[in-house]
């Protein structure tokens, strides 16, 4: 019944990409990779930097992704789930990470131990044959190695330097290693999060890592057309606690405007009723009625209480928040009288938002999800095909192609040391001294 609901609520939207694709036909076929001949030196690991890394890589950009020579990113190691290695697979093959596939299509991996000086000379030349340089070490170690951007930039004039950090090149912080969630507690977002009567939670996703990878994206490509103009690199600072300050939106607004300090609602908005997670008598369901109009459908054609956007108390949304309990308590008290296919029956077509709370594998059976491809499939050498989520932006129609599987540790090693020049006797020679 569920299932049947959802199809009938997209139809139209299904309906109207396909009949936009068909009036549209000379704006369809996506757009060339406009990274293309563009190098990004790839030193990041985790999710924040090799998210920036694998949005600049779908645009075309050729990222060369440098890993520690035995373990490679940490999250090659964080498992299980891992895909499943193919029967044919080498008998030394280790299992790749759900985590580090989630993160790292469309790259080259290649590892290199740039502690030793030989290591340092190959990243030196790979600074000087490339476009961008990519790093989250904390602030001030890569200067310590030789790898600073005052290092790079003597090598590179023309290099874009993305540092990313927990808190910045500056400040009493500039030393202190970043992880997102320590960063949401510190930076305002936990403390808007959960019940008003639980204690803080944490986002169900890592989002401060994520925002942060989004930002340092959008800044590098903003350096590069600067360097168009300029013809000159830029060093480029980006943190998670200053992602998430800004990530705050009216919150923080709120604050400096006003005054007015956040408190936590759960899934309710703080100026808006009814706008948060109902029960009903099997489930949960979202409705956002956000102004007055929805309020009114929402009591005559949903809950067949047409008495009630008319009552004084409710009438208008300064009204329904000053009185949000009661509301509340009314609402839910209907909404608790049938299962929630019934209700998501009910609000169909009406114009008042509305959502049931998918569970992840609800989520990729969503017949929009399905409509819209928001899976790519990719063959890996050891573990065959994999699922992954597909790059979110479509352009005139299309999305850029993942044309390169998530990378297996030192895939490329060989590869980009021959572009670089060096024989196959000195990679050899390189090898055995575990430089790379």
């Amino acid at each position: 019944m569920l299932r049947r609901v959802w199809l009938r609520s997209s139809r139209t939207q299904i309906a109207g990409l396909r009949n936009y694709q068909t009036q549209q036909p000379n704006v369809l076929g996506g757009i060339p990779p406009p990274l293309k001949g563009i190098r990004i030196l790839d030193l990041t690991r985790v999710l924040a930097g090799p998210t920036a890394t694998m949005l600049l890589a779908d645009l075309g950009a050729d990222v060369i992704k440098i890993e520690e020579i035995t373990r490679g990113d940490d999250t090659r190691s964080w498992s299980p789930p891992s895909a499943p290695l193919l029967e044919s697979a080498p008998p030394d093959s280790t299992p790749e990470s759900a985590y580090f596939l989630a993160v790292n299509r469309n790259k080259r991996s290649m590892t290199c131990n740039f502690k030793d000086p030989a290591g340092l000379e190959i990243i030196h030349k790979l600074v000087a044959r490339s476009d961008v340089l990519v790093e989250n070490f904390v602030s001030g170690k890569l200067a310590s190695m030789g790898l600073g951007f005052e290092d790079c930039k003597k090598i590179n004039p023309r290099l874009i330097y993305a540092s990313i950090t927990g808190y910045g090149q500056t400040g009493p912080y500039r030393t202190a290693a970043g992880y997102d969630v320590i960063v949401e507690a510190e930076a305002g977002l936990m403390h808007i999060t959960g019940e008003s009567n639980r204690p803080p939670s944490k986002v169900g996703v890592a989002s401060t890592d994520i925002a942060t990878g989004l930002y340092a994206h959008g800044a590098i490509m903003a350096a590069l057309i600067s360097r168009q103009q300029t013809d000159e690199g830029v060093w480029i600072d980006c943190n998670l606690f200053e992602t998430q300050i800004a990530g705050l939106a009216n919150i923080a607004s709120n604050y400096l405007i006003a005054g007015k300090e956040a408190s936590r609602h759960g899934t309710a908005h703080p100026s808006i009723v009814p706008y948060q997670v109902f029960q009903c008598r099997d489930s949960f369901l979202m409705i956002g009625a956000g102004n007055n109009k929805q309020f009114a459908i929402l009591c005559d054609k949903v809950l067949d209480n047409p008495g009630l956007a008319a009552d004084a108390r409710f009438a208008t949304n300064a009204a329904r928040v000053a009185n949000r309990e009661e509301l509340l308590r009314i609402i839910e008290e209907a909404l608790m009288k049938q299962d929630r296919a019934h209700w998501l029956e009910r609000f169909t077509g009406l114009g008042v938002p509305f959502a049931p709370i998918n569970n992840i594998a609800q989520t990729f059976s969503h017949p929009q999800a399905i409509a819209r491809g928001i899976t790519v499939e990719v063959e890996h050498p050891t573990s065959g095909t994999l699922k992954l989520v597909a790059p979110a932006v479509s352009y005139n129609g299309e999305r850029m192609k993942v044309h390169r599987h998530p990378p297996m540790l030192s895939e490329h090693t060989s590869e980009v040391m021959a572009e670089l020049g060096y024989t196959p006797e000195q990679i050899e020679d390189l090898r055995e001294r575990s430089v790379i």
